[in-house]
């Protein structure tokens, strides 16, 4: 009988244990909503200055957490495919084949268009081009006759790379000359050194650079580029400014979408509606790129002066 006791009153004090431990996880565990949470989002690292601004603004007035994970586009769709991530920042949406794994779940992505971002071709300061026609850019790519020595990209798994291979119409790149590092900040490094290279990079690099980068964006210049034959900016040589994003002028240029593949209302919905707000599109406009919807300004009328 004592033995049977012994059982009982272990078993008791197993169980209450067991019941204060569940108390205590559910106490400290944070349900998330569109504004509480933690939430990873993953980024196409060409636009990742500004993505750290809106990430950094958003905790500073919200209770949600966001997580940035930077990596070239390839490699960003993957982590999303395989379900590491739920939410990610692309300039482009995805594909019905890479979008298998939710639609076999029935989830319904929520899509909303955050910005319009530049591709920037640079040069080292002391090359005597300032401008560029971008069928020279394409004619290379293709391996055909150009002016062009070497173009220099960000990584080979990079929107940017996919993007130009686009509008040359191959799947691989013709010429040897082409190459590409590991980021955007490597580019710049490579043609702040050298003056026999075009470099490929997002314009958020150039726009937003870090401190410790600031001494190799001194030393380069941002091409003018003229559009191909019968298209837009055909007339003329265009930097890649926010004026002429907007008007479409400048040839290489491209959507930015915020994808939420969540399928609840959590963190993603929030975040996607802070970044396409007022304040997310002022940063967006502070960072060089174009926003979707222009922030409103405000004009303080003063009887005296």
């Amino acid at each position: 009988m004592k033995t049977i006791a012994r059982i009982f009153i272990g078993l008791f004090v197993f169980g209450c244990i067991i019941v204060s431990s569940c108390k205590r996880d559910s106490a400290t565990e944070v349900k998330e909503s569109i504004l509480k949470g933690t939430a990873t989002v993953i980024v196409d690292e060409t636009v990742q200055p500004m993505l750290e601004d809106q990430a950094a603004v958003f905790e500073s007035q919200y209770p949600g957490r966001i997580k940035l994970v930077n990596k070239p586009e390839a490699e960003a769709i993957n982590e999303l495919i395989s379900d590491n991530s739920r939410i990610i920042i692309l300039s482009r949406k995805l594909t019905e084949e890479e979008e298998t794994y939710y639609r076999k779940r029935k989830i319904i992505p929520a899509i909303t268009p955050i910005a319009v971002d530049g591709i920037a071709l640079i040069v080292n300061k002391t090359a005597k081009d300032t401008v560029i026609d971008l069928q020279e850019v394409i004619d290379f790519i293709q391996g055909k006759t150009s002016k062009i020595k070497k173009l220099v990209f960000d990584n080979p798994n990079s929107s940017t790379l996919r993007y130009v291979k686009g509008i040359a119409g191959v799947d691989k790149e013709a010429n040897s000359n082409v190459t590409a590092l590991k980021s955007n900040n490597e580019v710049i490094e490579y043609i702040a050194g050298h003056d026999d290279a075009i470099g490929v990079v997002g314009v958020n690099w150039i726009t937003q650079p870090s401190t410790q980068m600031k001494k190799h964006t001194d030393k380069i210049t941002v091409l003018s580029v003229k559009n191909v034959k019968n298209k837009k900016g055909s007339e003329g040589y265009y930097k890649p400014s926010q004026s002429n994003l907007s008007e479409g002028l400048y040839p290489l240029s491209r959507e930015l979408y915020l994808l939420n593949y969540q399928g609840i209302d959590g963190l993603g919905m929030g975040f996607a509606s802070f970044v396409a707000g007022d304040i997310g599109q002022r940063i967006i406009l502070k960072s060089g790129l174009l926003p979707v919807r222009i922030p409103p300004r405000q004009i303080i009328l003063r009887n005296n002066i």
